[in-house]
C-alpha cells in the first residue's frame, strides 16, 4: 500500500509558506555533474568480478557490545587513497542478494572492511617485531648487535659479553618505550573512538554482510589484545585504586580529546544513557521537530512539489501521473518479525547496510546516506570541526524517497537498493542512486514501477562530523572504518627520522669501511709476524691462538673489530637519546609559546626530529583555523552615502609599514580613540533603547555616529536608511538562534556563514534583535517592540550567485525582496537610471573598506508586486519539479527576480588574522622560508587573506593557473592535460625557462628566495592535472620561482602531494601546519607537521610532531629552538666522533708496537669510563645548553636561520676534511706519540718491579692529556660559555684524576695497582700533561683564529655586534609579534586573552560554499564586468519599512538626495583616506586600482545579456586583495 496523494493547490495565494531553494554548495569535479546515474545499472553485471577486499573476513553484525579494549590489528584493511580500483557497491535492504552477489555458499561474496580503524603504529603483537624492525634501520645498531655476538666467543679477546650487551639493550629499551609512550596517545584515542555508542537497528536482517564472520586470526588478536589489556590494567592498579565500572564508564561518559561537544558520549548499556525509543513499544515515532525556517503548519503533512521522484531513464513513462507520485520506500505488504529495535551498541560493530539514529550533538560514526530527519523537509545541520577545522553549519538534505521512514517497524518494511561508487577520497563528491518498486496509488492493477533518486554529497554525513541543531537524523552506512572519506584522507601515520639521522647512516658506513681497513692491517701485521721463525715471538711465546699465521690473522681481524669498536661510537646514540629528550623537555617549557588562553604550551609529539626544524625551508600551512583568528567582526558600513565604522585593521598597519610609516606611534593614540569611541557608542545606544540584548564585550560595530543618526539628531531622512538597513540584516539570512538563560539574556546566532552571524548580531547590538522563527515567520524584537515577518521564500547563498535573497511580507502588506551579496553582482542588478550619486559615493567607501582588508558586500531591496510574485512563485515551482536541469532551471528562475534592484548600502566585516601572523610570516620570509598556503576555500578569499598577511603585496605579478572545467564531461583528459601545459608555458616563459632536467638540477642546489615579484595562484581542478608525471617538474620549477603560492579548493590528498612534490623534487626540508583532519595528510607528508591546539578542531594535533597554540609561535619554534637543536646536534655528532677517533687512533698507534696482537693500551676502566664520564657529558650538555646567539637576537636577526636552509652546519667536507676527522688524527698522534717520548725519557723503575713503559703505566700517560685535550677541544667548541659548561668540563677532567687514584688504591686494580703515585710523581707527566694539549690545540686555534678575522660566518659578525652592545636594548625571551596590532575595539592581543565570552561568535573556519559574503570589494575590480550604469539617488527610503506609522502609504517612491557629508570628526575614515592618497597614483598608473570607477560602471544588463543568449555574469577572476582588479600583466595566466 502507498499512501494517497493529496491534491496541491493551483497557485501560491496571500498567504505562503516559506520554501527554500538550495543548490549544491560545491561544483562537481570533471564527468560527475548530472551524470549520477550513469553507468551504476551497468555495475551490476560485473560486481562478482572484483572483490573490494582481500581480507577472508567481513565486518561484524553482532549485537552484543565490543571488547573495551580491543586493539585488533586492521591488517589488510587500510584503503589505498586512489580507489579507482575498487568496484563500485551495491547494497540490498530488506531483499535477497542477488545470485552474482553470492559465493557458492550462498553467503555474501563480497566483504568489507571494517569500522574499527587504528591509527597507531602499533598493536601489543606487532609491538616487539615492528619497533625492532624499525630501530634496526640504523645500521648502528646492526653492527653494535654484531658486536655483541663477537663478545660471545672467548678467542676474540671479548672480556664480558653480558657488559658489552647492555649499551644496545639500553638504547634499544629506551627507544621503545619512548615509542610506546608516543603511539599509546594514539591507541588510547582509537579504543574510545571505536566503542563510543551509537543507536543501531537490531533484530533485523543484514543481507550485505554475514553473521559473526571472524577470521581464526582476528580470534587470535583479540585474546592477545584482551592478554596484554588486563596485564596492564593490574599493573596500573598498583598505584591506582580505582573503581573499574566507573573506569569503564568514563571511557563513554568523556568524548576524546579532539572532539569537543556539548553532550558527553555515554557508555553502551550505561544506567544513566538515553532510553531507547523503540525499547518501550514498537510503534513510537521519533517526534519531529520543526526546522529552523520550516513550512507553514497547513503544509506539514502533505508531501510538497520536491517530493516528485522520477521512473528510470530507462523506463520512462509519459503519463503526468508518475510525475506527481511521492517517493516511498516502506513495502506496506511486507511482513516483518516486530523484533527490530535501535539499541546503543559500539562503533566498531557498525557494518555496510545497517540502519543508524543519530541524535543532535552525535558525532558520526560512519558515511551515512541520509534517509529522514526531524525536519519536515528532510533537512539536518552538521559541523565539520573534526574534518576541516570549520564550525560553521552545513546544511544536508535527506532523500526525498525516504523522507517517510520515521521507526524501526518503517526500516523493517523499507525496501530499496542503493548503487554506491566506490570509496574514493574526494570530501566534496559522491556519486550514487537510490533504486525501489514503486505502486501506482490508488490503482491496484497498475504494476510496479521501477524509481530512481539520485545521491549527491548533500545527502552524505561523513564521517568525524557532528549533528547539531537536529533533533534526530535517520541513514544508512554505505562506508566503514578505512573506507570512509576521513580516514582515506588521512593515510598511515608515519615513521619520521631526522635528517642527520639519515644522513649520519652515511658516515658510520665511512668509518667501518675505516674500521675494516684498520682491521685488516692489524690482522695482515699480526699474521706476519707469527709467520717470523727468527723474532722473539718463536722463543718466548707459547704459540699463537689459530696453530698458523693465517687463521691467526683471521682471529686478530675479529679481536681488532672489537678492539676498535669506539670509531662507531655506541655512546652516541645513548647521548643522542639523550639530547633530544632534554630538547623536547626545553621546547616543552618555554613560556614565549604558551597560549595561556586555552592552557596549551608547545608540546613535543616526536622527540627525534628536532633538529629538522632548523632546516625548514617550506612551510605549508593551512589558511582556516590556521593563519585566521576564528573570528569574524563587523566593523564598518556604508548606508545611504554615509559611512560609519571605527576600525584599525592589520591590512591597515601592513599598508602603512609598506610605505615606511611609524605604526608603533600611532597605536597608543588609536586605541584610546577607539575605547572612547566604543564608550560613546555604548551610551548613546542605551540612551536611544533599553537592548536587553546588548552586551558591551559583543559590540565590533564601533560607530557612535550610526546611532546618532539612527536616533534622528542628524534629520530623518538618514534615520529612516539607517533602520530600514538593520532590519534588512535582520531578516536577509538563514541563521540559527539560541537563547542562553541569564541576566540579562544573551543570543547566540549560528549560521552557515559566520559572516552571516556577524551581520545579524550587528544589527541586533543596534536594537533589530531576531528572537527565531516559527511556521516560516520571523520573530523580531525592533528597537523594544516584538514583530513578525513571514518569509516566503529563502534563495540560498552559492558560490556560483555570490548572493543569497529572502522574500518577506511586511506589516503594511507590501512583499520586499532583501538580496546581498558580492558587489559587483548587486551592482550589476541595481535599478537603471537610478542611484547615481549614492552608487559613487558607496563604491568610493567599498574601496576604502577593501585597502583595509575588511571583507564587503552590498545590501539591496526590491519591492514586488502581489502579481509579480504569484508568477514568479509558479515558476519557481514548475522548475522546483523539472526532472531535468533542475537546479540550472531554479538558478535562472532566481536570477529573473532579483533584478531592478535598489542599492541600501553596504558592510565590511573583518576576517581577524590570528595575534602576529603577518610579523610571523614577514620574519620567517627573512630567514629565507617560502611559505604555500594551501586551502580549501576558494580562490578570492585566500588572495585576500594573502595581503593581509604580507604573502602579497600590490606589486606583485600574479599567474593564475587555471583550466576550466567542462561539467558535461565531453572534454579529454589530454585535453586538460594540454590546457595545463600551455599555462605552465606561459608561466615559465616569464623567467626564460622551458622546465627542463638541468633547470630542476640547478633549482636543488638554489636555496635563495625568490624576488618578491610573483605569486601564483591555482585550483584544486587545475592542481589535479598539473601534478601529472608529465607537468609536475614545471609546476615544481615554476612555483619555486614565485614569491608565494596559493593552493585553493584543494583537497587533503592533493595538499599531501603538494608536500610530497616539493620534499621530493627539490632534495628541502618541509614543514606543515594546520588544524583540522583535512591537514593531516600533509602533516605526516612533511618532514616535520605542526598542529594547531586550537579552540575548536584539534584533530590534526593527534597526528602532528608538534602541538601549538597559535599560529605566531611557529616562529619561535623554527627560528630559535629549531636553530639551535640543529646547530647543537651537528656539533654534538661531529664532537663525539672527534673525541673517539682520538681515542681509537691512539690504540692503533701502539698495536705497531706489539706486533699487532690487539693488546689493550688503557686499562679495561679508562675504556668503560671514556664514554661514560671522561668525556660525554661536556659534549651533551654542548647539545642541550649551547647558544651561538639568544632567542632574542635569533628573532631579531632570523636571516642566521639560512645556514639551516643550506644544510651548512653538517656537511660531509666540514666532517672529513675541515676539522673534525682530520683534528681527531692528528691529535691521536700528538696524543700518543708526546706521552710515548717522555714515558722513555723516565727510565726509573716502580716499587712494584714494573718500569713505566709498562703498558698499563704508559696508557696513563696518555689517557690523561688526551681526556685534557678532548673536553678542551670540545670547550673551543661551545659558543656558550657559562658556569655550567666550564664546571661540567673541570668535573671530567678532574675525574681522571680521582678515578685513577682511587681505583689504582686498591688491589682490585691489578697490574694496574698503585699507578697514581708512580705516575703522578713524575715531572715528565706534568710535562705532558702542558705540552701534549698545547701542540694538539695549536693548529685549531690558528684556524679559528684566521676564520673568524678574515672569513666570518654571519653570526661571527652578530656576536661582535653583542659585545658591542648592539642588541642591548631586545628584552630577553620577547617575541615581535607579541604585542600584535590593535584593531577595532581592542587589539589582536586582547583578543587571545578573552575568556571565550565576548565577541561574537567564534568560527573555526569558514565554509566558503556557504558564505553570503563575498570577500573585500571583489566584484568591484573584475575586468570581465560590463560597463557603466548610470543612476540616480538613494530612493524608496520615505516608505517607512519599520512601518512605525503602518497607515501611511505612498503609491509612488519620492526620491531622495544623499544628504550632504555631517562636519564631524572620522578619524578610521581620515586614515585610511589618507593612505589611500599616498597609494593612489602609482596604482592607478599600472592600472591596478580602479575598484571605486569601475563599479560606477557597470551596467544592469545582466538579465539583458542572458535573455540574448549573451554569457552569464560569472566572476571567476582572481583579484589582488579587494585593492584592485587584474592588471595587463596579472589577468588569467
Amino acid at each position: 500500500m502507498v499512501p494517497k496523494v493529496p491534491e496541491e493547490g493551483d497557485g501560491p495565494g496571500p498567504e505562503l509558506s516559506m520554501q527554500r531553494s538550495r543548490w549544491a554548495t560545491r561544483k562537481l569535479t570533471v564527468k560527475s555533474s548530472g551524470l549520477k546515474r550513469i553507468a551504476l545499472v551497468a555495475r551490476k553485471h560485473n560486481r562478482a568480478a572484483s572483490n573490494e577486499k582481500k581480507r577472508a573476513s567481513g565486518g561484524t553484525a553482532s549485537s552484543g557490545h565490543g571488547d573495551g579494549a580491543d586493539a585488533d590489528d586492521n591488517d589488510g584493511q587500510t584503503v589505498a587513497a586512489d580507489a579507482g580500483g575498487a568496484a563500485p557497491r551495491s547494497i540490498y535492504f530488506n531483499s535477497p542478494l542477488p545470485k552474482e552477489l553470492l559465493d557458492d555458499e550462498g553467503r555474501p561474496a563480497r566483504h568489507y572492511t571494517r569500522n574499527k580503524i587504528r591509527t597507531a603504529k602499533y598493536t601489543p603483537l606487532s609491538f616487539v617485531p615492528k619497533n625492532l624492525w624499525f630501530q634496526f634501520h640504523n645500521i648502528a645498531n646492526i653492527f653494535f648487535l654484531f658486536l655483541v655476538i663477537l663478545n660471545i666467543f672467548p678467542i676474540f679477546g671479548g672480556v664480558n659479553p653480558g657488559l658489552n650487551a647492555v649499551p644496545l639493550i639500553f638504547i634499544i629499551f629506551v627507544t621503545a618505550v619512548k615509542d610506546a609512550i608516543e603511539d599509546s596517545r594514539r591507541t588510547m584515542l582509537d579504543t574510545v573512538l571505536n566503542n563510543a555508542p551509537v543507536h543501531r537497528l537490531l533484530g533485523w536482517n543484514n543481507v550485505n554482510v554475514e553473521d559473526d564472520d571472524v577470521s581464526l586470526w582476528r580470534r587470535f588478536k583479540k585474546a592477545n589484545s584482551r592478554f596484554f589489556d588486563g596485564l596492564w590494567h593490574s599493573f596500573t592498579r598498583l598505584w591506582k585504586k580505582e573503581d573499574t565500572t566507573s573506569a569503564k564508564a568514563a571511557l563513554y561518559d568523556n568524548p576524546r580529546a579532539s572532539i569537543e561537544t556539548s553532550t558527553p558520549w555515554e557508555s553502551v548499556g550505561s544506567p544513566r544513557s538515553r532510553q531507547s525509543y523503540t525499547s518501550t513499544r514498537e510503534a513510537i515515532q521519533m517526534t519531529p521537530v520543526p526546522s529552523p525556517l520550516p513550512r507553514k503548519s497547513s503544509q506539514l503533512g502533505r508531501p510538497s512539489h520536491e517530493d516528485k521522484l522520477e521512473p528510470m531513464s530507462t523506463l520512462e513513462s509519459s503519463d503526468e501521473a508518475w510525475r506527481m507520485v511521492p517517493g516511498d520506500l516502506i513495502n506496506h505488504n511486507l511482513p516483518i518479525s516486530g523484533h527490530a529495535r535501535f539499541h546503543k551498541d559500539a562503533w566498531k560493530n557498525l557494518v555496510v547496510g545497517d540502519f543508524v539514529r543519530i541524535y543532535n550533538d552525535d558525532e558520526l560514526p560512519a558515511d551515512i546516506i541520509v534517509l529522514a530527519t526531524s525536519d519536515p523537509d528532510g533537512s539536518c545541520y552538521v559541523e565539520t570541526k573534526n574534518l576541516d577545522g570549520e564550525t560553521n553549519l552545513k546544511v544536508r538534505s535527506a532523500l526525498r524517497c525516504s523522507r517517510t521512514l520515521k521507526h524501526a517497524r518503517d526500516c523493517e518494511r523499507a525496501q530499496f537498493v542503493i548503487e554506491s561508487e566506490p570509496p574514493q577520497p574526494n570530501l566534496y563528491k559522491y556519486n550514487g542512486a537510490i533504486k525501489w518498486n514503486q505502486a501506482m496509488p490508488g490503482d491496484s492493477d497498475e504494476p510496479l514501477k521501477e524509481l530512481s533518486e539520485p545521491i549527491g554529497i548533500d545527502n552524505m554525513l561523513l564521517r568525524g562530523c557532528n549533528l547539531r541543531n537536529t533533533e534526530w537524523a535517520l541513514g544508512v552506512v554505505v562506508f566503514t572504518g578505512h573506507d570512509t572519506k576521513i580516514m582515506m584522507n588521512a593515510g598511515i601515520t608515519p615513521s619520521k627520522r631526522a635528517r642527520i639521522a639519515r644522513e649520519l647512516n652515511f658516515n658510520v658506513v665511512c668509518n667501518f669501511g675505516i674500521l675494516m681497513i684498520m682491521c685488516l692491517v692489524a690482522a695482515i701485521a699480526n699474521g706476519i709476524a707469527w709467520g717470523k721463525s727468527d723474532a722473539s715471538l718463536a722463543w718466548f711465546e707459547y704459540g699463537s691462538n689459530g696453530g698458523t699465521p693465517g687463521l691467526t690473522g683471521f682471529i686478530t681481524y675479529w679481536a681488532a673489530i672489537i678492539n676498535f669498536q669506539n670509531l662507531i661510537p655506541i655512546s652516541l646514540y645513548i647521548s643522542l637519546e639523550i639530547v633530544r629528550t632534554l630538547q623536547a623537555y626545553f621546547i616543552y617549557s618555554d613560556l614565549g609559546m604558551y597560549y595561556d588562553k586555552i592552557d596549551a604550551p608547545c608540546v613535543p609529539k616526536s622527540w627525534n626530529i628536532s633538529d629538522d626544524v632548523g632546516q625548514i625551508e617550506y612551510i605549508f600551512s593551512d589558511k582556516t583555523g590556521t593563519l585566521t583568528q576564528n573570528v569574524m567582526e563587523f566593523k564598518k558600513a556604508t548606508i545611504n552615502g554615509q559611512p560609519y565604522g571605527e576600525a584599525y585593521t592589520e591590512a591597515q598597519a601592513g599598508l602603512n609599514k609598506r610605505m615606511g610609516l611609524d605604526t608603533g606611534q600611532d597605536t597608543g593614540k588609536i586605541q584610546a580613540e577607539l575605547a572612547a569611541a566604543k564608550v560613546k557608542a555604548l551610551e548613546n545606544l542605551r540612551e536611544l533603547h533599553a537592548n536587553p540584548y546588548l552586551h558591551d564585550e559583543d559590540l565590533t560595530f564601533i560607530a557612535p555616529d550610526f546611532v546618532e543618526d539612527l536616533a534622528g539628531k542628524n534629520g530623518r531622512e538618514q534615520q529612516l536608511a539607517n533602520e530600514h538597513f538593520m532590519l534588512a540584516l535582520a531578516l536577509c539570512h538563514t541563521v540559527i538562534t539560541e537563547k542562553e538563560p541569564g541576566d540579562p539574556p544573551k543570543i547566540i546566532f549560528k549560521a552557515q556563514s559566520p559572516d552571516e552571524a556577524a551581520l545579524v548580531a550587528t544589527a541586533r547590538d543596534m536594537g533589530f534583535t531576531v528572537l527565531g522563527s516559527a511556521n516560516g515567520t520571523l520573530e523580531l524584537n525592533v528597537m523594544g517592540e516584538d514583530r513578525h515577518y513571514p518569509v516566503l521564500n529563502t534563495i540560498e547563498f552559492n558560490s556560483t550567485r555570490k548572493r543569497m535573497s529572502a522574500i518577506v511580507r511586511m506589516p503594511d502588506g507590501r512583499i520586499l525582496l532583501f538580496c546581498k551579496g558580492a558587489d559587483s553582482v548587486i551592482y550589476s542588478r541595481l535599478k537603471k537610471g537610478e542611484q547615481q550619486e549614492l552608487r559613487r559615493e558607496t563604491a568610493k567607501h567599498l574601496e576604502m573598506f577593501a585597502v583595509e582588508g575588511l571583507r564587503t558586500l552590498c545590501i539591496a531591496q526590491r519591492e514586488l508586486t502581489e502579481k509579480e510574485y504569484k508568477e514568479w512563485r509558479r515558476e519557481h515551482d514548475l522548475a522546483a519539479t523539472a526532472l531535468d536541469n533542475r537546479e540550472e532551471k531554479l538558478e535562472e528562475i532566481a536570477d529573473k527576480i532579483e533584478q531592478d534592484l535598489t542599492l541600501l548600502g553596504g558592510t565590511a566585516i573583518e576576517d581577524r588574522l590570528q595575534d602576529g601572523v603577518p610579523d610571523t610570516i614577514a620574519l620567517l620570509a627573512d630567514a629565507g622560508i617560502k611559505l604555500w598556503v594551501l586551502t580549501g576555500d576558494k580562490v578570492e578569499t585566500a588572495i585576500n587573506i594573502g595581503f593581509s598577511c604580507n604573502l602579497l603585496n600590490n606589486d606583485m605579478d600574479l599567474i593564475r593557473l587555471q583550466v576550466e572545467e567542462d561539467e558535461s564531461g565531453q572534454t579529454s583528459e589530454d585535453e586538460y592535460l594540454r590546457q595545463a601545459e600551455e599555462g605552465l608555458d606561459k608561466g615559465l616563459a616569464k623567467f626564460g625557462m622551458t622546465g627542463s632536467d638541468d633547470e630542476l638540477k640547478k633549482a636543488r642546489h638554489d636555496h635563495e628566495p625568490p624576488a618578491a615579484t610573483h605569486g601564483l595562484v591555482i585550483d584544486g581542478f587545475t592542481l589535479r592535472w598539473v601534478l601529472n608525471d608529465t607537468l609536475k617538474q614545471k609546476f615544481l620549477l615554476l612555483c619555486k620561482r614565485c614569491k608565494s603560492v596559493l593552493c585553493c579548493r584543494v583537497s587533503p590528498a592533493q595538499k599531501a602531494a603538494v608536500v610530497s612534490m616539493v620534499k621530493v623534487g627539490l632534495d628541502v626540508m618541509t614543514l606543515s601546519i594546520g588544524d583540522g583532519a583535512n591537514d593531516v595528510a600533509m602533516i605526516q607528508e612533511a618532514d616535520v607537521g605542526v598542529g594547531i591546539a586550537g579552540e575548536e578542531g584539534r584533530q590534526a594535533v593527534m597526528s602532528s610532531d608538534y602541538a601549538i597554540g597559535q599560529f605566531r609561535f611557529l616562529q619561535r619554534l623554527v627560528l630559535v629552538h629549531g636553530r639551535w637543536s640543529y646547530r647543537r646536534l651537528a656539533e654534538t655528532i661531529s664532537n663525539f666522533f672527534y673525541k673517539n677517533m682520538v681515542w681509537t687512533w691512539a690504540l692503533f698507534w701502539y698495536q705497531a708496537f706489539c706486533d699487532f696482537d690487539i693488546s689493550y693500551i688503557f686499562d679495561y676502566t679508562y675504556i668503560l669510563m671514556f664514554n661514560l664520564f671522561f668525556t660525554s657529558v661536556p659534549v651533551i650538555l654542548m647539545g642541550v645548553l649551547d647558544q651561538d646567539v639568544s632567542d632574542t637576537v635569533s628573532l631579531a636577526i632570523p636571516q642566521l636561520y639560512r645556514r639551516g636552509i643550506e644544510r651548512l652546519e653538517w656537511t660531509q667536507v666540514k666532517f672529513w676534511h675541515v676539522s673534525y676527522m682530520v683534528d681527531g688524527i692528528y691529535q691521536s698522534v700528538i696524543s700518543f706519540f708526546i706521552p710515548f717520548i717522555f714515558v722513555i725519557l723516565t727510565a726509573s723503575p716502580a716499587g712494584n718491579g714494573l718500569d713505566l713503559s709498562e703498558r698499563n703505566r704508559l696508557g696513563a700517560y696518555i689517557a690523561h692529556p688526551a681526556v685534557l685535550t678532548i673536553n678542551l677541544y670540545i670547550l673551543i667548541n661551545t659558543y656558550r660559555w657559562d658556569w655550567v659548561i666550564l664546571l661540567v668540563i673541570v668535573l671530567s677532567d678532574l675525574f681522571i684524576f680521582f678515578w685513577t687514584g682511587v681505583y689504582t688504591a686498591t688491589t682490585y686494580a691489578g697490574p694496574f695497582y698503585r699507578t697514581a703515585p708512580e705516575v703522578y710523581a713524575q715531572l715528565t707527566f706534568w710535562m705532558t700533561l702542558i705540552v701534549t694539549p698545547c701542540l694538539c690545540m695549536l693548529p685549531r686555534l690558528v684556524i679559528k683564529c684566521i676564520q673568524k678575522q678574515r672569513f666570518p660566518y654571519d653570526v661571527d659578525i652578530i656576536r661582535e655586534q653583542i659585545m658591542i652592545g648592539k642588541f642591548s636594548h631586545e628584552t630577553p625571551g620577547a617575541t615581535p609579534s607579541e604585542d600584535g596590532i590593535e584593531g577595532g575595539s581592542m587589539g589582536s592581543s586582547e583578543t587571545s586573552t578573552r575568556k571565550g565570552k565576548g565577541r561574537h561568535a567564534h568560527y573555526a573556519s569558514v565554509d566558503e560554499d556557504r558564505r553570503p559574503i563575498y570577500p573585500p570589494s571583489v566584484a568591484t575590480h573584475n575586468t570581465r564586468t560590463q560597463n557603466g550604469s548610470d543612476g540616480t539617488n538613494y530612493t524608496n527610503h520615505n516608505r517607512n519599512s519599520l512601518d512605525r506609522i503602518t497607515t501611511q502609504q505612498e503609491d509612488e517612491p519620492t526620491e531622495m538626495v544623499v544628504r550632504p557629508s555631517i562636519d564631524r570628526p572620522r578619524p578610521s575614515y581620515d586614515r585610511i583616506r589618507a593612505s589611500l592618497d599616498r597609494v593612489r597614483p602609482s596604482l592607478e598608473q599600472s592600472n591596478d586600482f580602479t575598484s571605486a570607477a569601475r563599479l560606477s560602471r557597470i551596467e544592469s544588463s545582466h538579465s539583458a545579456q542572458n535573455a540574448a543568449g549573451g554569457r552569464r555574469f560569472n566572476l571567476n577572476t582572481v583579484r589582488k586583495r579587494g585593492l584592485s582588479a587584474f592588471s595587463k600583466k596579472s589577468i588569467d595566466q
